[in-house]
């Protein structure tokens, strides 16, 4: 008993300290990863975050003696649930994120195991005999003899994701040596300076961000403008609208200011600023002035030959 007192004493010195010097961290799901493969991980990490163990009943125990102290941390008990682990990082979250994703590994399908992905089987000769066709017709997979062998001529969807590999299936993928699975550490959730989301987060360009941000202001401002509300977005607006409404006083009036001066004279003498406007017909840069064309003078009485010719 006291040897697992103790164990249970350091675990939570450990994980204490682990929260007090990291801020971020990912909740990862460890179904079907192997211990080597997980060796392999806790190398690939260092430097960056440290991977952390441990039965789901002490790690809650664990956390809810630190929420008096540290209430935020009771945002993680509801995802310690099922096969689960921590990695601890102040890194990069996309970083961290992609270093813990990268680490898979294939394996053979399993008679009863979930499928993660849709599996196909692909065009093409097998090499097996033809005493075997009643197993892949059993299977509905398209074959024909070919050279003596069995060729599958289209490819086949064979399980959809979501669904239980059939010992059949499993067999045939098997005899084709074929691998459809990959496994690995899978992010379930990151905690991240007190608050909790999904992974997804990380996906969001920050010009997606800025986007949202400014439509938001945009609509904040629009309903304060309508509803004659002053808030924060809409000061600007109400400042604008407010000074073009006293020009508009001010040209109706006797009432200005310096900034109008200038254009209450435009208004009231406007002959005064004709000359500076461009000439209408302006010759072109570097170009002549278009020549008028002489008009045709008529033909005086003197040469009509009133239809006569020289000698007649």
């Amino acid at each position: 008993m006291g040897g697992k007192s103790a164990t249970k004493g350091q675990y939570f010195d450990k994980l204490k300290a682990l929260l007090e010097e990291y801020h971020s961290i990912f909740i990862v799901g460890v179904d079907n990863v192997s211990s080597q493969q997980m060796h392999e991980i806790r190398i690939s990490m260092r430097g960056r975050g440290v991977i952390l163990m441990g039965k789901n009943t002490m790690v809650r125990r664990a956390l809810k003696g630190f929420i008096s102290e540290h209430p935020e941390y009771e945002r993680l008990l509801p995802y310690v649930k099922g096969n689960v682990g921590f990695v601890f990082t102040n890194a990069d979250l996309k970083e961290t994120r992609e270093l813990i994703l990268s680490n898979r590994v294939a394996a053979p399908a399993r008679a009863g195991a979930v499928a993660p992905g849709d599996v196909y089987i692909p065009a093409g000769n097998t090499g097996m005999e033809p005493g075997k066709t009643s197993f892949f017709q059993a299977l509905g997979v398209p074959t024909k003899i070919a050279r003596g062998t069995i060729e599958i001529t289209s490819d086949l969807k064979l399980i959809e994701a979501g669904n239980k590999v059939g010992a059949s299936e499993a067999t045939l993928l098997n005899l084709l040596n074929i691998s459809p699975f990959t496994f690995g550490m899978t992010v379930q959730q990151i905690y991240d300076q007190g608050q909790t989301f999904d992974s997804s987060v990380l996906d969001i360009e920050e010009s997606q961000l800025l986007k949202a941000f400014t439509t938001a202001i945009t609509t904040i401002a629009s309903i304060s403008l309508a509803v004659n509300y002053p808030t924060l977005p809409s000061v600007m607006h109400s400042v604008v609208n407010s000074y073009k409404n006293a020009i508009s006083v001010a040209l109706e009036t006797e009432y200005e200011w310096e900034a109008i001066h200038e254009l209450k004279d435009r208004i009231a003498n406007p002959d005064a600023y004709a000359a500076a406007a461009p000439a209408a017909a302006a010759p072109a840069a570097g170009g002549e002035a278009p020549k008028e064309e002489k008009a045709a003078e008529p033909e005086s009485e003197e040469d009509d030959d009133m239809g006569f010719g020289l000698f007649d």
